[in-house]
């Protein structure tokens, strides 16, 4: 599932990032269904690694990267303590930590 007419990571320095318990893909389907020029990006999934620490079922979604009019962002969810909040976070897409400690 590629995503069309997209910013890259690269060229967007910033992205939207809306956390959900358990609903990120269904939010991030909902929200490219509404707005035009949307589509899915990348959907990555939990893995056996780090279970006792996050508590998700391997193969799970973990994040889905979605476009709307071209806009980044990625939903990601967090499990049952971190539900969806009207609040976003801010990730920074950068290549090298040094990038970040200017």
């Amino acid at each position: 599932m590629t995503a069309t007419n997209q910013i890259s990571s690269s060229q967007q320095l910033i992205t939207n990032c809306l956390w959900y318990d358990s609903q990120a893909e269904q939010a991030a389907r909902l929200y490219t269904s509404i707005f035009k020029d949307s589509s899915i990006g990348n959907i990555a999934y939990y893995g056996k690694e780090g279970k006792e620490i996050h508590g998700q079922d391997d193969g799970q979604v973990l994040t889905v990267q979605f476009f709307l009019g071209g806009q980044e962002f990625v939903a990601l969810n967090a499990g049952p303590k971190f539900p969806f909040t009207e609040a976003i976070s801010l990730m920074i897409n950068v290549d090298t930590q040094e990038e970040v400690d200017y």
